[in-house]
């Protein structure tokens, strides 16, 4: 029974990814924000429950992948999406009549906004390119999606929660936007050694970098809030690269 337990938990992840979805196509990007940030959670708990219960298997790691490629990879890529068409000022109310939805003649798709799923698409590279790589038991090449996703996941709860009119100026500028898409593609997959927060023991002397990064973030949040963020997401690889260059 206990083999189930991840597996489950994988599960959970892939139906709070799907219901973003759903909150992301209606426009409701708090709700959508949640469902992520939870998907999240079980994602970090079916991987902690396995290494507990001694019981990773072939099966979760793909199973796992595919539930993070909905919930880390088609959600934001829908956002950024969202957030492209919102600079072109493209209408997006969902027209409930399904005959009026029928007719190809009358249907336009912008273009520009297009570029968001890149993020899907980088994304889904990575985690095949994840799969396949053994040596990522300790630390990450490119920036894992989970993390990825916040950070896209973060551009609108900025908007909505702190209400800045410089900073939504900054998030609702077209090229700010494709250059973040561009630059999210590329982190995705970069070939950059990423540290990873498994803790193989307690000691502060062989998980300083990880203690001082989680007590950063603390702080940061309380601070900044949703605007911690992408610093946070900086941050992470700006230590990452530090502890790379000590390491040599």
């Amino acid at each position: 029974m206990k083999k189930h337990i991840p597996n489950a938990l994988t599960l959970l992840n892939l139906l709070c990814g799907s219901i973003a979805v759903i909150f992301v196509i209606d426009n409701n990007f708090i709700a959508a924000s949640l469902f992520v940030f939870l998907g999240i959670f079980f994602d970090f708990l079916d991987g902690f429950a396995a290494r507990k219960l001694n019981v990773q298997s072939e099966l979760g790691l793909q199973l796992d992948s595919l539930a993070d490629m909905v919930t880390s990879g088609l959600v934001p890529g829908l956002i950024m999406y969202k957030l492209l068409s919102l600079t072109i000022n493209t209408s997006d109310k969902i027209n409930n009549d399904w005959s009026s939805n029928t007719d190809w003649l009358d249907f336009n798709l912008p273009i520009l906004p297009l570029l968001g799923l890149f993020i899907t698409l980088a994304s889904a590279y990575r985690l095949a390119n994840f799969n396949l790589d053994t040596e990522q038991q300790s630390y990450f090449k490119g920036l894992p999606t989970p993390a990825n996703t916040l950070l896209i996941v973060s551009l609108p709860l900025i908007m909505e929660f702190q209400n800045n009119d410089f900073i939504n100026a900054i998030i609702l500028n077209k090229w700010f936007l494709i250059g973040l898409t561009l630059l999210s593609c590329y982190i995705l997959n970069a070939n950059i050694k990423l540290f990873a927060l498994k803790f193989k023991d307690r000691s502060f002397k062989t998980n300083a970098t990880r203690y001082i990064f989680i007590i950063l973030c603390i702080v940061l949040l309380i601070v900044l809030q949703f605007a911690a963020i992408p610093v946070i997401i900086l941050l992470y690889i700006i230590m990452s690269l530090i502890g790379n260059l000590t390491s040599k």
